[in-house]
């Protein structure tokens, strides 16, 4: 009897789970190394960009990256390098100096891209599936986007590189 009182009573002082389905991003830190927050999207500065298994030029070259523009997921900082998640989930270290503030995504599926916010706006594009798009101003459902001469709104939940963290 005590052992189920003492299980109950641990229970009880347990913090409450979230509810499944949650959000369960990050919240937001400031790098004492660059002052910007972290987590948060940057992309890539060159067409060609060198991800290393650690902080620095004598690391093993993990992936070398060929997509100007392509947004990564900054999750931690030294100095002068950033430990980055890309669109596949890889985790590598590239040089800050490789980083661009740039706001770009890229599109996680096919979509039509819309004229304005409304459901039943005119089309104005096909969106492909991997596609890089120039990001503009976001809510908390749709961007604003950019691709080629195509100017529109997109789901925000459907563009890798809208949404880093929490609020």
């Amino acid at each position: 009897m005590k052992r189920a009182i003492l299980l109950f009573a641990l229970l009880l002082s347990m913090p409450a789970l979230p509810p499944a389905g949650a959000d369960d991003l990050p919240a937001v830190q400031i790098s004492r190394f660059s002052d910007k927050p972290v987590p948060r999207f940057e992309s890539l500065k060159f067409g060609k960009v060198r991800g290393r298994k650690g902080p620095g030029q004598n690391y093993d070259v993990r992936f070398e990256y060929n997509l100007r523009g392509a947004p990564v997921l900054i999750l931690k900082e030294s100095d002068t390098w950033r430990y980055v998640q890309d669109q596949d989930g890889d985790h590598v270290w590239i040089a800050a100096s490789q980083l661009s503030e740039r706001r770009t995504a890229i599109a996680r599926e096919a979509f039509t891209l819309k004229a304005g916010r409304a459901a039943d706006s005119a089309d104005v594009a096909l969106i492909g599936k991997d596609r890089l798009v120039e990001l503009g101003e976001c809510d908390a459902t749709q961007c604003q986007i950019t691709a080629d001469r195509y100017r529109g709104w997109a789901p925000r939940a459907l563009l890798w590189g809208a949404t880093a963290t929490k609020g």
